[in-house]
């Protein structure tokens, strides 16, 4: 009892900033209408989700979140699903769009610029700690803990890590720790990634999640920004420096924080979304969207339950591993390991394989697909198929790296601009 009352002091001396402004290109067609964080997951999910979920359940209720590129669905979304937090009681829910306050007037430069042109704003509410969230993560995890070793240590920066294979290192900033856990090398994205002495196959990689003392971050922000070296991120360049620096620099694993099964994805592939949805269908799934000590939170939409509809002896429907939101219809088909996200219409005599269909698709008569990923309201004709010839689905769709093939309403002739996908005649949703 007497941990938890420290946990939650510190935790109410913490603001956290949830960094949502960022282009998101690697996500290629999924983010040409949309802010990364805005992204749909998981069915009835946006990705920013997770992160919030956190603060919630860490008991952290002053929140910003600094906003950017395209992010207007991502505001939507914040506003509408998002206003379960207390004003009365001292709780806020701040959304920051990137001002131009300087006098060069730039767009934010990186992660780190984008808090240091926010601190006017940030410092009218003052707080002894400062936690820096990405806001495109998928991973559960008690912040509260982490303040907590922040402050037993005397940190003056705290970083999140998880291990990840050798292989996939390079993608991330790469750390070295000494046995009390404190970090005494980092590099981002190296060509060559140092592995874990202890484990040399795997390496510690930073989550991209900090705690700093806020006066300690002032002061590192202001230094950065009169470097005109620096591309100001903070794990291009803030990071870095404190370890050269010999400033305290602890890591907390996600083992350590984790309220189940460790489990962290960075979605900023095709791919790597495509392949993190799959894995909820999973029959024991690590990231367990089920569990009630730990739920993750969103803007439920209001659609009737899902329906499933049988025609006769040669209809009925079969599902294997997948899943199926709310406003989906599907009619005498087959669904293995696929998974609907609301608002999805599945006509006769289909069969869906490791599909991953975003709010508002409909799929025609007949069609066969596997292995696909469907931005939101495309609409297959009758008798499409997708999967079966990579040669014919190149000419039409994009295929990735790891051969999913991505379709959205451009590739369909369908119209291209924005729209907010009113998905289905009982939900006027924007799912952006």
């Amino acid at each position: 009892m007497t941990q938890a009352r420290y946990v939650s002091r510190l935790t109410r001396q913490t603001q956290a900033l949830i960094l949502a402004g960022g282009r998101g290109s690697r996500l290629q067609m999924l983010t040409d209408w949309r802010a990364k964080p805005a992204v749909p997951f998981g069915g009835q999910f946006r990705i920013i989700d997770f992160a919030l979920s956190n603060c919630l359940h860490s008991d952290i209720r002053q929140i910003a979140v600094l906003t950017q590129y395209k992010s207007h669905s991502l505001i939507r979304h914040l506003m509408l699903g998002w206003n379960r937090l207390n004003t009365d009681y001292g709780d806020m829910l701040d959304i920051i769009p990137a001002q131009q306050w300087l006098e060069d007037e730039n767009w934010y430069l990186g992660t780190a610029d984008a808090v240091y042109q926010s601190l006017d704003i940030l410092e009218a509410f003052r707080h002894e700690y400062t936690l820096i969230l990405a806001g495109d993560h998928i991973y559960k995890m008690d912040y509260g803990l982490m303040l907590a070793t922040h402050a037993q240590t005397r940190a003056q920066i705290t970083v999140a890590c998880h291990r990840v294979p050798v292989s996939q290192a390079r993608e991330f900033g790469v750390m070295e720790v000494n046995k009390q856990g404190r970090v005494i090398g980092f590099e981002e994205k190296p060509d060559a990634p140092k592995s874990i002495p202890s484990d040399p196959g795997h390496a510690l990689v930073s989550m991209g999640l900090y705690v700093f003392g806020s006066d300690y971050l002032h002061e590192t922000l202001g230094r950065d920004a009169a470097d005109p070296s620096s591309s100001h991120d903070f794990g291009k360049d803030i990071i870095p420096y404190a370890v050269r620096s010999g400033h305290h620099v602890q890591a907390l694993s996600l083992e350590q924080a984790s309220p189940g099964k460790p489990y962290w994805r960075d979605v900023g592939t095709l791919d790597a979304f495509y392949q993190a949805n799959i894995e909820m269908l999973d029959d024991e799934p690590v990231m367990d969207v089920h569990d009630p000590n730990w739920p993750i939170y969103t803007k439920l939409v209001q659609s009737p339950p899902a329906k499933f509809t049988d025609h006769g002896p040669q209809g009925g429907c079969q599902l294997v591993d997948s899943i199926v939101s709310n406003g989906c219809v599907v009619s005498d088909s087959e669904l293995i390991r696929s998974l609907l996200f609301s608002d999805c219409k599945v006509s006769r005599g289909c069969r869906l394989e490791r599909v991953v269909a975003l709010p508002g698709c409909e799929i025609g008569e007949g069609c066969r697909v596997s292995g696909a990923l469907l931005d939101n309201g495309c609409i297959l004709p009758p008798g499409t198929v997708i999967g079966k010839d990579a040669h014919a689905d190149g000419k039409r769709f994009h295929i990735t790296a790891e051969g999913v093939v991505v379709v959205n309403r451009d590739m369909l002739g369908q119209e291209r601009r924005y729209q907010p996908v009113e998905a289905s005649h009982y939900s006027k949703t924007n799912y952006g």
